[in-house]
C-alpha cells in the first residue's frame, strides 16, 4: 500500500529510509502464482541466457556468436539496438502530442508508453554491452577518454544516455506516487515539460543517427536499401513503428492488466487506438512515397528482377503499403481487429527493414554470410523476457494505467485482484 507523508511533517531521514525499505521488501514479493506457463517459459529462457552470457564474458564473443572481423555487428545490434530503438519511438511521439500539441485524448497512455520506451532503451541499448569486445570501454565517451567527437556513434551514445535520463524524469512522478513521496512528486512533475522537450529533441536526433551509421557503408549495404536519405527514412519509420507497438502492446496490456486499467483509459481506449491508426496510416504513406522517390532517383530498376528485388517488394508492398491501407480502413470503419492486425504487420515490416539494412543486406555480395547462432537468438529472447518481467512488475504496482486516480492515497479499485500473470 502506498504510504503518504502528512503535509508539514518532517520525518527523520533514517526513519523514512527504514519505512521505504520495508515497503520495498513487501512490494518485491510476488502477487500471483509463480508456476504459470509464461513464468516457466520466460524464466527458463532468462536462466539459459544468463549461462550463455557467463560463457560469453569468460571466453569472448566467438564462444557463442558467429561474429567476426568481417561481421562485427550481428543480431544483437541489428535487432536489439537498431530495431528495438525504432520500437521505442512511440514514447517521443506520444509525449509530443500530449505535452506540446495538447492532445489530451492520449494522456491516459502517456505513462505506459514512456515506461515501455524507457525499458526498451535500458534493455536494448544496454545490449550494446553484450556486443562489445571490451565492454569496459563503454564509459569512454562519458569520461572523455578518446572522445571521438567526429563519430556518429559518439553522438548516438550520448543521445542514448541523455534520453534515458530524460525518460526516467518523465516517468519519475509515477515512482514518487508509488513510494508516497508527495513533495518529491510535485518537484518531479514540474520538471516534466523540460524533460519532454529535451527528450523529443534527443530522440529525433538519434533515431536518424542510427541510420546515419550506415552512410559510411555505401559499398556494403545492398543498393535497394542504401540511400543518402537513410537517416530521414529511419526517423519517419520510427514514428509508425513506435505507434504500432503502442497499439499492439497496448491492446494486450488492456486485457492482461484489466484490473489495473483506470476508468478514463477504459472509456477512451477505442478512440485512442483509432487516432493512432490514423497517424500510422499518414506517416506510412509519407514513408512509402519517400521510398518510391529514393528508388526512382537511384535508378534501381535492374535489381527488381533478382531475388533481392522480390525480397524488397515483399517489404515495401506486403509490410508497408498493405498495413497502411489496413490502418486507413480500420480507422474509417472503427474496426479494432483490423487495426491490430495492421500494427502487427507493421512491426514485422520494421524488423525486416532494420535487419535488411544491418544484417541481411549487409555484404550481400559475400560468399560466406553471417548467420546468428542459436545462442545469439536465445540471448535476444532472454533480453526481451527480462524486459517483460520488469514491465509486468511495474504495471502491477505503480500508477501507470490508472494514474488518473493516483491522487488518492488508496490503491486503485481492483488492484488487489492480481491475476495469474501477476508477479
Amino acid at each position: 500500500m502506498t504510504m503518504q507523508l502528512v503535509d508539514g511533517a518532517r520525518p527523520n531521514l533514517w526513519d523514512e529510509a527504514r519505512r521505504f525499505g520495508g515497503f520495498l521488501l513487501r512490494e518485491l514479493k510476488p502477487k500471483g502464482k509463480l508456476l504459470t506457463p509464461f513464468n516457466v517459459i520466460t524464466g527458463g529462457i532468462i536462466l539459459l541466457s544468463a549461462v550463455l552470457l557467463t560463457i560469453r564474458f569468460a571466453k569472448g564473443l566467438g564462444s557463442i556468436t558467429n561474429l567476426s572481423q568481417d561481421y562485427p555487428w550481428g543480431l544483437w545490434i541489428g535487432f536489439d539496438v537498431i530495431t528495438g530503438v525504432a520500437f521505442a519511438g512511440g514514447a517521443y511521439v506520444i509525449v509530443f502530442m500530449v505535452y506540446i500539441l495538447g492532445q489530451e485524448k492520449y494522456h491516459p497512455i502517456v505513462r505506459v508508453t514512456v515506461l515501455n520506451g524507457f525499458l526498451a532503451y535500458v534493455f536494448y541499448a544496454g545490449a550494446l554491452l553484450l556486443d562489445l569486445g571490451r565492454p569496459w570501454n563503454v564509459v569512454n565517451p562519458v569520461i572523455g577518454n578518446s572522445f571521438g567527437v567526429s563519430s556518429v556513434l559518439f553522438l548516438v551514445a550520448w543521445h542514448f544516455l541523455l534520453y534515458m535520463l530524460a525518460q526516467f524524469v518523465e516517468f519519475s512522478p509515477a515512482v514518487a506516487e508509488w513510494a508516497g513521496w508527495q513533495r518529491v512528486r510535485k518537484v518531479l512533475g514540474a520538471m516534466t515539460l523540460g524533460a519532454v522537450i529535451f527528450g523529443i529533441t534527443l530522440s529525433m536526433l538519434h533515431q536518424s543517427g542510427l541510420g546515419a551509421l550506415y552512410l559510411m557503408a555505401k559499398e556494403k549495404v545492398h543498393p535497394l536499401w542504401y540511400s543518402e536519405f537513410i537517416p530521414v527514412l529511419f526517423l519517419v519509420s520510427s514514428i509508425f513503428a513506435g505507434l504500432s507497438l503502442v497499439i499492439f502492446e497496448g491492446s494486450i496490456t488492456h486485457k492482461v492488466f484489466h484490473h489495473r486499467v483506470g476508468r478514463r483509459l477504459a472509456a477512451t481506449h477505442h478512440d485512442i487506438v483509432r487516432g493512432l491508426a490514423r497517424i500510422c496510416a499518414a506517416t506510412m504513406f509519407v514513408y512509402l512515397f519517400a521510398q518510391i522517390l529514393v528508388f526512382v532517383h537511384g535508378q534501381r530498376w535492374q535489381y527488381l528482377g533478382s531475388g533481392w528485388g522480390w525480397w524488397y517488394l515483399l517489404e515495401m508492398v506486403g509490410f508497408v503499403a498493405v498495413p497502411a491501407a489496413l490502418f486507413l480502413c480500420g480507422y474509417r470503419n472503427g474496426c479494432l481487429p483490423v487495426i491490430r492486425g495492421a500494427a502487427l504487420m507493421t512491426l514485422i515490416g520494421i524488423v525486416l527493414n532494420r535487419l535488411n539494412v544491418s544484417v541481411i543486406g549487409f555484404k550481400w555480395y559475400a560468399e560466406v554470410r553471417y548467420v546468428p547462432t542459436w545462442m545469439e537468438i536465445v540471448v535476444t529472447l532472454g533480453v526481451i523476457s527480462a524486459e517483460l518481467w520488469v514491465f509486468r512488475w511495474v504495471i502491477n504496482r505503480m500508477p501507470v494505467l490508472d494514474f488518473d486516480m493516483s491522487e488518492s492515497s488508496h490503491a486503485p479499485e481492483g488492484a488487489e485482484r492480481a491475476g495469474v500473470i501477476a508477479a
